[in-house]
């Protein structure tokens, strides 16, 4: 990584210090690692800012995190609510979900 110019130097100093010290404190994990497996959004974007350079870097990472967002919907509970119908008596429920 010695070959990296100065501005994808300090992008990973940032994303190691990231890996480091806050995300094993924040309590989660990439929502795209367990969703779909392999490297985490910063390794990710790590890996293409030492590939490509901090500019060149910038939309594939934003498509990386617009998949996180995406993925965090697959990994939420879904909620699933009506009416069943046995006899005379209608009786509400509800399954998962956050109310």
């Amino acid at each position: 990584m010695s070959a990296l110019r100065l501005p994808a130097r300090a992008v990973d100093a940032a994303i190691d210090a990231y890996q480091r010290r806050i995300s094993p404190r924040k309590g989660y994990e990439c929502a795209h690692r367990v969703a779909h497996g392999g490297d985490s959004c910063s390794a990710a974007v790590r890996g293409e800012v030492a590939r490509r350079g901090v500019v060149r870097a910038v939309v594939p990472s934003a498509v990386r995190f617009l998949a996180c967002y995406r993925a965090v919907a697959l990994l939420l509970p879904t909620q699933t609510s009506g009416v069943c119908c046995l006899g005379p008596i209608p009786i509400p429920f509800s399954f998962g979900g956050r109310r």
